[in-house]
Protein backbone atom coordinates (compact mmCIF):
# COMPACT_ATOMS: atom_id res chain seq x y z
CA UNK A 1 0.00 0.00 0.00
CA UNK A 2 0.92 4.05 -0.47
CA UNK A 3 0.12 6.58 1.72
CA UNK A 4 0.09 10.22 -0.54
CA UNK A 5 -0.49 13.36 1.81
CA UNK A 6 -1.41 16.63 0.26
CA UNK A 7 -0.63 19.75 2.89
CA UNK A 8 -2.58 22.55 1.38
CA UNK A 9 -3.90 26.12 2.39
CA UNK A 10 -6.57 24.87 3.58
CA UNK A 11 -6.61 21.64 5.00
CA UNK A 12 -4.48 18.43 4.51
CA UNK A 13 -5.61 15.17 2.89
CA UNK A 14 -4.49 11.51 3.08
CA UNK A 15 -5.55 8.48 0.61
CA UNK A 16 -4.64 5.08 0.48
CA UNK A 17 -3.56 3.62 -2.50
CA UNK A 18 -4.10 -0.20 -3.31
CA UNK A 19 -2.01 -1.25 -5.85
CA UNK A 20 -3.51 -4.30 -6.96
CA UNK A 21 -6.70 -2.65 -6.73
CA UNK A 22 -5.53 0.66 -8.71
CA UNK A 23 -7.38 2.75 -6.31
CA UNK A 24 -8.01 4.50 -2.97
CA UNK A 25 -9.25 2.28 -0.46
CA UNK A 26 -9.07 5.35 1.87
CA UNK A 27 -9.22 8.41 2.26
CA UNK A 28 -9.29 11.45 5.49
CA UNK A 29 -8.93 15.11 5.47
CA UNK A 30 -8.36 17.65 8.76
CA UNK A 31 -8.37 21.71 7.86
CA UNK A 32 -6.54 24.12 9.17
CA UNK A 33 -6.50 27.57 10.75
CA UNK A 34 -5.21 30.64 9.14
CA UNK A 35 -3.24 33.64 10.46
CA UNK A 36 -4.08 36.52 7.94
CA UNK A 37 -4.47 40.67 8.71
CA UNK A 38 -5.40 43.51 6.25
CA UNK A 39 -1.68 44.07 5.40
CA UNK A 40 -1.27 40.68 3.14
CA UNK A 41 -0.37 38.46 5.78
CA UNK A 42 -1.16 34.76 5.59
CA UNK A 43 0.20 32.52 7.88
CA UNK A 44 0.48 29.07 9.34
CA UNK A 45 1.63 27.22 12.32
CA UNK A 46 3.84 24.44 10.70
CA UNK A 47 2.31 22.31 13.91
CA UNK A 48 -1.49 22.35 12.74
CA UNK A 49 -0.12 20.57 9.80
CA UNK A 50 1.52 17.89 11.58
CA UNK A 51 -1.74 17.62 13.74
CA UNK A 52 -4.17 18.13 10.84
CA UNK A 53 -1.92 15.10 9.15
CA UNK A 54 -2.62 12.89 11.89
CA UNK A 55 -5.83 12.96 12.03
CA UNK A 56 -6.45 12.65 8.49
CA UNK A 57 -4.10 9.67 8.32
CA UNK A 58 -6.23 7.88 11.55
CA UNK A 59 -9.25 8.66 8.98
CA UNK A 60 -7.87 6.96 6.12
CA UNK A 61 -6.73 3.95 7.57
CA UNK A 62 -9.86 3.30 9.52
CA UNK A 63 -11.95 3.83 6.65
CA UNK A 64 -9.22 1.49 4.92
CA UNK A 65 -9.21 -1.33 7.38
CA UNK A 66 -5.81 -2.37 6.37
CA UNK A 67 -3.16 -3.43 8.53
CA UNK A 68 -0.80 -0.07 9.13
CA UNK A 69 2.69 -2.33 8.40
CA UNK A 70 1.10 -2.82 4.83
CA UNK A 71 2.57 0.19 3.73
CA UNK A 72 5.43 0.26 1.96
CA UNK A 73 6.17 3.89 1.47
CA UNK A 74 4.62 7.74 1.18
CA UNK A 75 4.92 10.55 -0.54
CA UNK A 76 3.71 14.22 0.23
CA UNK A 77 2.56 16.93 -1.46
CA UNK A 78 2.69 20.76 -0.32
CA UNK A 79 1.19 24.10 -1.11
CA UNK A 80 4.36 25.99 -2.62
CA UNK A 81 6.78 28.88 -1.54
CA UNK A 82 6.28 28.75 1.85
CA UNK A 83 8.79 29.45 4.66
CA UNK A 84 9.47 27.27 7.37
CA UNK A 85 12.82 27.97 9.19
CA UNK A 86 14.28 25.74 12.22
CA UNK A 87 16.82 26.65 14.38
CA UNK A 88 20.23 24.33 15.29
CA UNK A 89 17.49 22.26 17.37
CA UNK A 90 15.04 21.43 14.88
CA UNK A 91 12.48 23.60 16.01
CA UNK A 92 10.07 25.93 14.14
CA UNK A 93 10.90 29.63 15.00
CA UNK A 94 7.85 31.22 13.86
CA UNK A 95 4.93 30.81 11.81
CA UNK A 96 5.34 29.95 8.01
CA UNK A 97 4.71 32.62 5.76
CA UNK A 98 2.70 31.25 3.09
CA UNK A 99 2.34 31.15 -1.07
CA UNK A 100 -0.64 33.59 -0.45
CA UNK A 101 1.18 36.41 1.72
CA UNK A 102 1.43 39.34 0.13
CA UNK A 103 3.04 41.45 2.94
CA UNK A 104 6.30 40.99 1.66
CA UNK A 105 5.80 42.64 -1.99
CA UNK A 106 8.22 45.52 -0.86
CA UNK A 107 11.04 42.90 -0.01
CA UNK A 108 10.51 41.70 -3.46
CA UNK A 109 11.04 45.11 -5.26
CA UNK A 110 14.52 45.53 -3.19
CA UNK A 111 15.13 41.98 -4.46
CA UNK A 112 14.63 42.62 -7.94
CA UNK A 113 16.60 46.17 -7.83
CA UNK A 114 19.51 44.44 -6.22
CA UNK A 115 19.29 42.01 -8.75
CA UNK A 116 19.37 44.73 -11.69
CA UNK A 117 15.51 44.11 -12.24
CA UNK A 118 13.25 41.63 -14.72
CA UNK A 119 15.94 41.02 -17.38
CA UNK A 120 18.91 40.33 -15.32
CA UNK A 121 16.94 38.22 -13.13
CA UNK A 122 15.54 35.98 -15.61
CA UNK A 123 18.92 35.81 -17.37
CA UNK A 124 20.01 34.60 -13.75
CA UNK A 125 17.15 32.29 -12.40
CA UNK A 126 16.19 31.56 -15.60
CA UNK A 127 12.39 33.33 -14.18
CA UNK A 128 11.80 36.80 -12.75
CA UNK A 129 10.93 35.99 -8.47
CA UNK A 130 7.77 37.66 -7.79
CA UNK A 131 5.86 38.29 -4.57
CA UNK A 132 4.90 35.17 -2.87
CA UNK A 133 8.39 33.70 -3.81
CA UNK A 134 9.93 32.57 -0.65
CA UNK A 135 13.28 34.67 -1.04
CA UNK A 136 11.51 37.76 0.07
CA UNK A 137 10.05 36.22 2.68
CA UNK A 138 13.51 35.74 4.30
CA UNK A 139 14.57 39.39 3.58
CA UNK A 140 10.82 40.38 5.28
CA UNK A 141 11.81 38.49 8.18
CA UNK A 142 15.19 39.65 8.58
CA UNK A 143 13.76 43.46 8.08
CA UNK A 144 10.85 42.53 10.98
CA UNK A 145 12.17 39.77 13.10
CA UNK A 146 15.35 40.07 13.67
CA UNK A 147 16.02 38.11 16.65
CA UNK A 148 14.39 34.93 14.89
CA UNK A 149 16.44 35.63 11.98
CA UNK A 150 19.44 34.97 13.87
CA UNK A 151 18.62 31.71 14.97
CA UNK A 152 17.64 30.27 11.44
CA UNK A 153 20.00 27.23 10.94
CA UNK A 154 17.31 25.24 8.52
CA UNK A 155 15.13 26.73 5.36
CA UNK A 156 12.67 24.84 4.20
CA UNK A 157 9.37 24.91 2.11
CA UNK A 158 5.92 23.07 3.84
CA UNK A 159 6.56 19.93 1.75
CA UNK A 160 9.84 19.76 2.63
CA UNK A 161 9.52 20.13 6.61
CA UNK A 162 6.79 17.11 6.45
CA UNK A 163 9.78 15.27 4.78
CA UNK A 164 11.95 16.44 8.01
CA UNK A 165 9.19 15.33 10.82
CA UNK A 166 8.51 12.09 8.70
CA UNK A 167 12.32 11.30 8.28
CA UNK A 168 14.71 13.70 10.08
CA UNK A 169 16.27 14.35 7.12
CA UNK A 170 16.51 17.98 5.46
CA UNK A 171 16.29 17.66 1.80
CA UNK A 172 14.29 19.34 -1.02
CA UNK A 173 13.65 18.34 -4.76
CA UNK A 174 13.56 20.50 -7.92
CA UNK A 175 10.17 21.14 -8.60
CA UNK A 176 9.18 22.87 -5.16
CA UNK A 177 12.88 24.19 -5.33
CA UNK A 178 11.35 26.41 -8.42
CA UNK A 179 9.54 28.55 -6.41
CA UNK A 180 12.08 29.67 -4.04
CA UNK A 181 13.36 32.62 -5.68
CA UNK A 182 17.42 31.21 -4.96
CA UNK A 183 16.86 28.44 -7.49
CA UNK A 184 18.27 28.31 -10.93
CA UNK A 185 15.90 26.35 -13.18
CA UNK A 186 17.88 25.68 -16.28
CA UNK A 187 20.71 24.60 -14.03
CA UNK A 188 18.38 22.76 -11.48
CA UNK A 189 21.10 24.43 -8.27
CA UNK A 190 20.42 26.67 -5.70
CA UNK A 191 21.63 30.17 -5.99
CA UNK A 192 23.49 30.82 -2.91
CA UNK A 193 24.57 33.96 -4.24
CA UNK A 194 21.00 35.78 -4.29
CA UNK A 195 20.59 34.54 -0.11
CA UNK A 196 24.07 36.35 0.45
CA UNK A 197 22.31 39.51 -1.16
CA UNK A 198 19.90 38.70 1.91
CA UNK A 199 22.50 38.27 4.62
CA UNK A 200 26.36 38.14 3.41
CA UNK A 201 27.28 36.58 6.41
CA UNK A 202 26.28 33.07 4.63
CA UNK A 203 24.06 31.99 7.36
CA UNK A 204 21.51 31.71 5.02
CA UNK A 205 23.43 29.79 1.98
CA UNK A 206 24.65 27.57 4.70
CA UNK A 207 20.89 26.63 5.82
CA UNK A 208 20.16 25.22 2.37
CA UNK A 209 18.34 21.93 2.28
CA UNK A 210 20.47 18.90 0.04
CA UNK A 211 18.54 18.92 -3.74
CA UNK A 212 17.38 15.48 -4.74
CA UNK A 213 16.34 13.98 -7.92
CA UNK A 214 12.35 13.19 -8.19
CA UNK A 215 12.86 9.48 -7.64
CA UNK A 216 14.55 9.97 -4.66
CA UNK A 217 14.04 9.14 -1.21
CA UNK A 218 14.31 11.85 1.39
CA UNK A 219 14.53 9.16 3.85
CA UNK A 220 13.38 6.35 5.52
CA UNK A 221 10.52 7.39 8.38
CA UNK A 222 12.23 8.02 12.10
CA UNK A 223 11.35 4.85 14.57
CA UNK A 224 9.43 7.58 16.87
CA UNK A 225 6.93 8.28 13.37
CA UNK A 226 6.79 4.71 12.81
CA UNK A 227 5.76 3.64 16.55
CA UNK A 228 3.16 7.03 16.55
CA UNK A 229 1.63 5.87 13.07
CA UNK A 230 1.80 1.90 13.55
CA UNK A 231 3.71 1.85 10.46
CA UNK A 232 6.97 -0.71 9.78
CA UNK A 233 9.86 0.44 10.71
CA UNK A 234 11.03 0.41 6.92
CA UNK A 235 8.23 2.73 5.31
CA UNK A 236 10.19 5.12 2.08
CA UNK A 237 9.28 8.49 1.91
CA UNK A 238 9.43 9.33 -1.74
CA UNK A 239 11.04 13.10 -2.51
CA UNK A 240 7.57 14.45 -2.70
CA UNK A 241 6.94 17.95 -4.65
CA UNK A 242 4.44 21.22 -4.43
CA UNK A 243 0.98 20.77 -5.00
CA UNK A 244 0.99 21.41 -8.37
CA UNK A 245 3.97 19.24 -9.42
CA UNK A 246 2.22 16.22 -7.57
CA UNK A 247 -0.88 17.42 -9.23
CA UNK A 248 0.79 16.87 -12.81
CA UNK A 249 1.49 12.85 -11.59
CA UNK A 250 -2.30 12.42 -10.33
CA UNK A 251 -3.13 13.59 -13.90
CA UNK A 252 -0.54 11.82 -15.56
CA UNK A 253 0.77 15.54 -17.33
CA UNK A 254 4.35 14.02 -17.12
CA UNK A 255 5.04 14.19 -21.16
CA UNK A 256 4.33 17.28 -23.44
CA UNK A 257 0.62 17.33 -24.78
CA UNK A 258 -1.41 17.77 -22.10
CA UNK A 259 -2.91 20.83 -20.02
CA UNK A 260 -4.13 20.89 -16.54
CA UNK A 261 -6.05 23.64 -14.38
CA UNK A 262 -6.84 23.79 -11.17
CA UNK A 263 -9.62 25.22 -9.44
CA UNK A 264 -8.37 25.32 -6.13
CA UNK A 265 -7.83 27.98 -3.41
CA UNK A 266 -5.28 29.46 -6.45
CA UNK A 267 -5.54 29.00 -9.76
CA UNK A 268 -3.28 26.71 -12.17
CA UNK A 269 -2.48 25.55 -15.18
CA UNK A 270 0.79 23.74 -16.34
CA UNK A 271 1.88 21.24 -19.01
CA UNK A 272 4.99 19.34 -18.92
CA UNK A 273 7.94 20.04 -21.31
CA UNK A 274 11.44 18.45 -21.92
CA UNK A 275 13.13 21.18 -21.75
CA UNK A 276 13.35 24.43 -19.29
CA UNK A 277 10.60 27.00 -21.25
CA UNK A 278 11.86 30.68 -21.21
CA UNK A 279 9.61 33.14 -22.63
CA UNK A 280 9.34 36.93 -23.06
CA UNK A 281 6.14 37.67 -20.88
CA UNK A 282 7.27 36.85 -17.09
CA UNK A 283 3.93 35.17 -16.02
CA UNK A 284 4.68 32.09 -17.18
CA UNK A 285 6.78 30.61 -14.34
CA UNK A 286 9.39 27.74 -15.84
CA UNK A 287 9.15 25.45 -13.09
CA UNK A 288 10.72 22.38 -12.95
CA UNK A 289 8.69 18.88 -12.42
CA UNK A 290 8.88 16.40 -9.94
CA UNK A 291 8.82 14.23 -12.51
CA UNK A 292 12.32 14.63 -13.85
CA UNK A 293 11.57 17.82 -16.02
CA UNK A 294 10.02 20.50 -16.27
CA UNK A 295 6.38 22.08 -15.87
CA UNK A 296 5.71 25.50 -17.40
CA UNK A 297 3.03 27.62 -14.86
CA UNK A 298 1.11 30.21 -14.47
CA UNK A 299 -0.85 30.98 -11.25
CA UNK A 300 -3.85 33.13 -9.76
CA UNK A 301 -4.02 33.69 -6.09
CA UNK A 302 -7.74 33.92 -6.34
CA UNK A 303 -10.31 31.26 -7.03
CA UNK A 304 -12.07 29.22 -4.84
CA UNK A 305 -11.83 31.63 -1.93
CA UNK A 306 -13.20 33.68 -3.59
CA UNK A 307 -16.53 32.02 -4.66
CA UNK A 308 -16.32 30.70 -0.90
CA UNK A 309 -16.47 34.61 0.10
CA UNK A 310 -19.42 34.93 -2.00
CA UNK A 311 -21.53 32.07 -0.47
CA UNK A 312 -20.51 33.14 2.47
CA UNK A 313 -21.86 36.62 2.41
CA UNK A 314 -25.09 35.20 1.33
CA UNK A 315 -25.18 32.06 3.49
CA UNK A 316 -25.38 29.87 0.38
CA UNK A 317 -24.85 26.05 0.33
CA UNK A 318 -22.82 24.81 -2.63
CA UNK A 319 -26.02 23.40 -4.95
CA UNK A 320 -27.61 26.79 -4.27
CA UNK A 321 -24.91 28.33 -5.15
CA UNK A 322 -24.62 25.88 -8.56
CA UNK A 323 -28.42 26.66 -9.25
CA UNK A 324 -27.60 30.47 -9.32
CA UNK A 325 -24.81 29.89 -11.82
CA UNK A 326 -27.58 27.90 -14.18
CA UNK A 327 -30.12 30.91 -13.61
CA UNK A 328 -27.47 33.54 -15.09
CA UNK A 329 -26.55 34.03 -18.54
CA UNK A 330 -22.76 34.36 -19.25
CA UNK A 331 -21.76 37.54 -18.90
CA UNK A 332 -23.81 37.91 -15.81
CA UNK A 333 -25.87 41.00 -17.73
CA UNK A 334 -22.45 43.45 -17.77
CA UNK A 335 -21.48 42.04 -14.01
CA UNK A 336 -17.36 41.79 -14.42
CA UNK A 337 -15.50 41.09 -11.05
CA UNK A 338 -12.07 41.80 -11.33
CA UNK A 339 -11.44 39.64 -8.28
CA UNK A 340 -7.69 40.64 -6.91
CA UNK A 341 -8.89 40.52 -3.37
CA UNK A 342 -6.03 39.21 -2.26
CA UNK A 343 -3.53 40.77 -4.84
CA UNK A 344 -2.86 38.90 -7.85
CA UNK A 345 -0.13 37.06 -9.40
CA UNK A 346 -1.05 36.85 -12.40
CA UNK A 347 -1.80 38.93 -14.23
CA UNK A 348 1.00 40.44 -12.20
CA UNK A 349 -0.66 42.73 -9.88
CA UNK A 350 0.63 41.61 -5.57
CA UNK A 351 -0.83 44.98 -4.29
CA UNK A 352 -4.12 45.34 -6.04
CA UNK A 353 -7.52 45.18 -4.81
CA UNK A 354 -10.91 43.79 -7.12
CA UNK A 355 -13.35 46.01 -8.78
CA UNK A 356 -17.16 45.22 -9.78
CA UNK A 357 -17.91 46.73 -12.61
CA UNK A 358 -21.03 48.00 -14.73
CA UNK A 359 -23.25 47.22 -11.51
CA UNK A 360 -27.03 48.42 -12.09
CA UNK A 361 -30.13 47.74 -10.29
CA UNK A 362 -30.90 44.49 -12.47
CA UNK A 363 -27.64 42.99 -12.06
CA UNK A 364 -27.06 43.31 -8.12
CA UNK A 365 -27.89 40.80 -7.00
CA UNK A 366 -27.09 37.22 -5.12
CA UNK A 367 -27.31 35.19 -8.16
CA UNK A 368 -25.51 37.33 -10.27
CA UNK A 369 -22.61 37.60 -8.12
CA UNK A 370 -22.35 34.09 -7.85
CA UNK A 371 -21.65 33.90 -11.77
CA UNK A 372 -19.27 37.11 -12.02
CA UNK A 373 -17.37 35.26 -9.30
CA UNK A 374 -16.73 32.19 -10.91
CA UNK A 375 -15.96 34.27 -14.70
CA UNK A 376 -14.05 36.71 -13.21
CA UNK A 377 -11.58 34.24 -11.72
CA UNK A 378 -12.22 32.16 -14.40
CA UNK A 379 -10.62 34.93 -16.80
CA UNK A 380 -7.43 34.73 -14.91
CA UNK A 381 -6.68 31.10 -15.98
CA UNK A 382 -7.70 32.26 -19.90
CA UNK A 383 -5.28 34.82 -19.02
CA UNK A 384 -2.78 32.75 -18.21
CA UNK A 385 -3.68 29.85 -21.29
CA UNK A 386 -2.88 32.73 -23.80
CA UNK A 387 0.67 32.55 -21.94
CA UNK A 388 0.89 29.17 -22.35
CA UNK A 389 -0.17 28.85 -25.58
CA UNK A 390 2.33 31.57 -27.04
CA UNK A 391 5.09 29.36 -25.70
CA UNK A 392 4.01 26.59 -27.76
CA UNK A 393 2.05 24.56 -25.25
CA UNK A 394 -1.62 23.60 -25.79
CA UNK A 395 -3.61 20.28 -25.32
CA UNK A 396 -6.41 18.88 -27.23
CA UNK A 397 -8.45 19.20 -23.56
CA UNK A 398 -7.77 20.24 -20.26
CA UNK A 399 -7.44 17.81 -17.32
CA UNK A 400 -9.44 20.03 -14.84
CA UNK A 401 -8.96 19.30 -10.67
CA UNK A 402 -9.58 21.58 -7.73
CA UNK A 403 -13.03 21.73 -5.79
CA UNK A 404 -14.28 24.22 -8.89
CA UNK A 405 -14.03 21.15 -11.00
CA UNK A 406 -17.12 19.16 -8.84
CA UNK A 407 -19.63 21.89 -10.17
CA UNK A 408 -20.46 20.92 -13.83
CA UNK A 409 -21.71 24.77 -14.04
CA UNK A 410 -18.60 25.49 -14.01
CA UNK A 411 -17.11 22.98 -15.61
CA UNK A 412 -19.07 24.31 -18.80
CA UNK A 413 -17.89 27.76 -17.87
CA UNK A 414 -14.44 26.93 -18.30
CA UNK A 415 -15.04 25.06 -21.35
CA UNK A 416 -16.87 27.78 -23.03
CA UNK A 417 -14.05 30.44 -21.67
CA UNK A 418 -11.24 28.26 -22.89
CA UNK A 419 -13.09 27.13 -25.91
CA UNK A 420 -11.42 23.86 -25.14
CA UNK A 421 -12.74 20.40 -23.68
CA UNK A 422 -12.72 20.03 -20.24
CA UNK A 423 -12.84 16.26 -18.67
CA UNK A 424 -11.70 15.33 -14.85
CA UNK A 425 -9.92 12.26 -13.42
CA UNK A 426 -12.29 9.69 -11.79
CA UNK A 427 -9.55 10.41 -8.83
CA UNK A 428 -10.07 14.01 -7.72
CA UNK A 429 -7.46 14.39 -5.29
CA UNK A 430 -4.48 14.64 -7.97
CA UNK A 431 -2.06 15.81 -5.41
CA UNK A 432 -2.48 13.67 -3.12
CA UNK A 433 -2.50 10.64 -5.64
CA UNK A 434 0.32 12.43 -7.44
CA UNK A 435 2.10 11.70 -3.80
CA UNK A 436 1.50 8.23 -3.43
CA UNK A 437 2.16 7.23 -7.40
CA UNK A 438 5.79 8.98 -6.62
CA UNK A 439 5.66 6.70 -3.64
CA UNK A 440 5.24 3.51 -5.86
CA UNK A 441 8.03 4.79 -8.52
CA UNK A 442 10.50 5.44 -5.13
CA UNK A 443 10.10 2.47 -3.68
CA UNK A 444 10.07 0.40 -6.82
CA UNK A 445 13.67 1.76 -7.85
CA UNK A 446 14.33 1.12 -4.19
CA UNK A 447 14.25 -2.24 -4.63
CA UNK A 448 16.12 -2.73 -7.61
CA UNK A 449 13.21 -3.36 -9.86
CA UNK A 450 12.23 0.51 -10.96
CA UNK A 451 9.18 0.54 -12.82
CA UNK A 452 8.71 3.81 -14.96
CA UNK A 453 5.97 6.92 -13.69
CA UNK A 454 4.65 6.89 -17.07
CA UNK A 455 3.30 2.86 -16.45
CA UNK A 456 2.38 3.69 -13.11
CA UNK A 457 0.13 6.81 -14.36
CA UNK A 458 -1.09 4.38 -16.86
CA UNK A 459 -2.23 1.82 -13.98
CA UNK A 460 -3.51 4.75 -11.71
CA UNK A 461 -4.79 7.99 -13.49
CA UNK A 462 -8.22 7.58 -15.69
CA UNK A 463 -10.48 9.72 -17.19
CA UNK A 464 -14.09 10.07 -15.93
CA UNK A 465 -16.32 9.73 -19.53
CA UNK A 466 -18.72 11.38 -17.96
CA UNK A 467 -16.88 14.90 -16.57
CA UNK A 468 -16.24 16.11 -20.39
CA UNK A 469 -17.84 18.85 -21.02
CA UNK A 470 -17.56 20.08 -25.01
CA UNK A 471 -17.47 24.15 -25.24
CA UNK A 472 -20.67 25.86 -27.11
CA UNK A 473 -20.51 28.13 -30.06
CA UNK A 474 -22.64 30.72 -27.78
CA UNK A 475 -20.77 30.56 -24.59
CA UNK A 476 -17.77 30.81 -26.78
CA UNK A 477 -18.76 33.86 -28.24
CA UNK A 478 -19.79 35.35 -25.02
CA UNK A 479 -16.58 34.45 -23.92
CA UNK A 480 -14.44 36.33 -26.10
CA UNK A 481 -16.06 39.01 -26.11
CA UNK A 482 -15.54 39.34 -22.14
CA UNK A 483 -12.10 38.36 -22.44
CA UNK A 484 -11.69 41.55 -24.64
CA UNK A 485 -13.37 43.40 -21.93
CA UNK A 486 -10.89 41.80 -19.17
CA UNK A 487 -8.04 43.08 -20.96
CA UNK A 488 -9.84 46.81 -21.32
CA UNK A 489 -10.10 47.04 -17.65
CA UNK A 490 -6.71 45.76 -16.99
CA UNK A 491 -4.96 48.45 -18.77
CA UNK A 492 -8.03 51.26 -17.82
CA UNK A 493 -8.07 50.51 -13.69
CA UNK A 494 -4.64 48.56 -13.16
CA UNK A 495 -2.41 50.27 -16.02
CA UNK A 496 -1.28 46.34 -16.96
CA UNK A 497 -0.45 45.98 -19.99
CA UNK A 498 -3.35 43.71 -22.03
CA UNK A 499 -3.20 40.36 -23.59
Amino acid sequence: MYLGVDCGTQGTKVIILDPERGCIIGEGYASHELISNNQGRREQDPDWWIAAFKSAYYQAIQQSGIDTRAIHAMGVSGQQHGLVTLDQQGKVIRPAKLWCDTETEPQNRQLLAALGGDNLCKARLGLVIATGYTASKLLWMKQNCADDFRKIAHILLPHDYFNFWLTGNTVSEYGDASGTGYFNVQTRQWDRGILDIIDPTEQLSKALPTLLEANQPAGIVRKEVAGLLGLNPHVLVSSGGGDNMMGAIGTGNITPGKVTMSLGTSGTLYAAAEQPIITENNGLAPFCSSSGGWLPLICTMNMTNITSAVQQLFELDIPTFNQHLTSIAAGADGLLMLPFFNGERTPSLPVASGMLLGINMQNLTAAHLCRAAVEGTTLGLRYGLELLRDSGLDSASIRLIGGGSKSSQWRQIAADMMNTPVECPTIGEAAALGGAIQAAWCHSGWQGKETSLSTLCSQFVAIDPRSRVEPGQRGVQHYEALFEQYNEALQQHYQHPAR
